[in-house]
């Protein structure tokens, strides 16, 4: 770390002004390497955004979509693995509404990054997860 950078705060890290500054997007790189699977795992049958989900880890891994896409992804994804957030996934009913709403905006602003064989891939994966359980 140089002299004139400043250290990265959780607080940064939530921040999607700052999604894109490398420090954070590597940070939340690691998060959702370290923590998307495990997640997505115990919880693909009770979300309906699973297949959302796995469609943006698909595209953010992909080396073809764009590093600012990539940013924001990475961001959502992060905000999905985070054990706390705005309503704690604990509370059953309404704990990933605001996870899928992140899904939701993201789609909505950049899904002509998520292609057709991420989707398709999400499809595959969320196959083999509901088999598995």
């Amino acid at each position: 770390m140089s002299t004139r950078s400043q250290p990265v705060t959780p607080e940064d890290v939530l921040d999607p002004a700052k999604a894109l500054v490398p420090s954070v997007q590597k940070i939340n790189e690691v998060r959702v390497q370290r923590g998307f699977w495990p997640k997505i795992v115990r919880t693909a049958a009770r979300i309906p955004f699973a297949d959302q989900a796995l469609s943006v880890w698909f595209a953010a891994r992909d080396p073809q979509t764009p590093t600012a896409a990539k940013g924001m992804m990475l961001g959502a994804l992060a905000y999905f693995v985070l054990p706390v957030d705005a309503i704690p996934d604990l509370f059953a009913g309404i704990g990933f509404t605001d996870d899928a709403a992140v899904f939701a905006a993201l789609i909505a602003t950049l899904g002509a990054n998520i292609k057709r064989h991420h989707r398709e891939a999400a499809e595959q994966a969320l196959e083999r997860l509901k088999t598995r359980a």
